[in-house]
């Protein structure tokens, strides 16, 4: 029979019914190191990414993921890789390539092309105190899963009362842009942005790719990670240490004074090309990557608008009910008095995602589009 363990002060604040499990969690904690680098290392410990830190070497996007990703697994025993063709394909994009060599086939597990199978299966383990990473090959394919990673993940550690989380991180390629076509196209931020008790990660660089694939991986709660296809071989300076780069935090890519142009994900980099461009007729563009949708920082929106009063949101999603739109109402709702004219919004357009390149280019928000946008915004359209 198990001996009992002591009941401390944090122990006898628990209700009754939880106290069980939250000593049997304690009990599976890995320890810290001597050295002070095991699986225990945790947010506080470790540097978080600034504007003084500068890295001389650079990677492609895809090698920052799977530097995230090599990192915590050798820091914690905990983190394993699951999906179809990760392990001895390298990859559906590569991301994982070398991972089933240093790692063995315990760690990173090919699957079958059953979404909602591993995704119920990772959810479980997650329960149990493994801390999995999902790759969806695309994002599309996430809506086979959507019963497990939507009713179940998010709701675990709430209609468990407290008795198991689950932290856990699902990655693939999110949007179009690639010419694959309707089906293998989605944007599902707007789908599952408004979901209670996940969180979603949308870089726009490689930088930020490793820093916030870090943070989510050591996240408690489960976490969306869009990338894209089409950043996978987009190459920027990535430090080669661990850190972090926190949720909920923007960060200012351009300055400027005339309109606020608020992005998440690759329309950042359209966003940046548009404000380059808008430069040239005398328009101060200040461009603002937001790097997740869930948390939103609106704070930092809000104090970019006080200051330029007129903004545009460029969001690849479809406009109705998607993460733009929340942007624009929450914007109206802080600082109506300081907006100069309404919101405007740059989106894919509200047809299924064409095939064709010519069309596909036209569909996306694209550089073009957000210049008019910014113009008819300021009143010189």
């Amino acid at each position: 029979m198990e001996r009992s363990q002591p009941r401390t002060a944090d122990d006898r604040a628990l209700p009754r019914c939880l106290r069980r499990a939250a000593r049997a969690v304690q009990r599976h904690q890995p320890a810290q190191d001597a050295a002070g680098e095991g699986p225990a290392l945790t947010m506080s410990t470790v540097t978080v990414i600034d504007p003084t830190m500068s890295a001389t070497r650079e990677i492609e996007f895809r090698d920052a993921l799977r530097e995230a990703m090599t990192q915590e697994m050798r820091r914690d025993p905990r983190v394993f890789l699951l999906g179809e063709e990760v392990a001895q394909y390298n990859g559906a994009y590569k991301v994982s390539k070398g991972m089933l060599d240093e790692f063995g086939p315990r760690r990173i597990i090919d699957t079958p092309i059953s979404e909602s199978g591993f995704a119920g299966m990772a959810i479980g383990a997650a329960m149990m105190g493994l801390r999995p990473i999902v790759e969806f090959m695309s994002w599309s394919f996430s809506l086979v899963a959507a019963d497990p990673i939507l009713n179940n993940a998010p709701k675990m550690l709430y209609m468990s009362g407290g008795q198991f989380g689950c932290p856990i991180v699902f990655r693939g390629n999110d949007g179009a842009g690639g010419q694959l076509g309707s089906t293998h196209s989605w944007c599902v931020e707007g789908l599952f942005s408004n979901v209670p008790g996940l969180k979603m990660v949308i870089p726009s660089c490689p930088e930020d790719a490793k820093g916030l694939m870090t943070t989510a991986i050591r996240d408690d709660d489960p976490v969306f990670f869009l990338e894209s296809e089409r950043m996978l071989g987009m190459k920027g300076h990535v430090p080669e240490g661990d850190y972090l780069v926190p949720f909920g935090q923007a960060k200012v890519r351009r300055e400027g004074t005339d309109c606020t142009l608020v992005s998440f994900g690759r329309p950042v980099n359209f966003c940046l090309d548009a404000a380059a461009e808008l430069a040239k007729e005398g328009i101060s563009c200040e461009v603002l990557d937001m790097r997740t949708i869930r948390p939103l920082d609106i704070d930092s929106i809000v104090r970019s608008v006080r200051k330029t009063n007129y903004c545009v949101v460029v969001d690849q999603s479809w406009s109705f009910g998607s993460p733009g739109s929340e942007v624009a109402s929450q914007l109206h709702q802080h600082c109506f008095d300081d907006l100069d004219n309404f919101v405007h919004r740059v989106h894919s357009a509200d047809v299924p995602t064409p095939y064709a390149f010519n069309l596909e280019q036209e569909y996306l928000p694209n550089a073009r589009r957000i210049c008019e946008a910014v113009r008819s915004c300021l009143y010189r359209a």
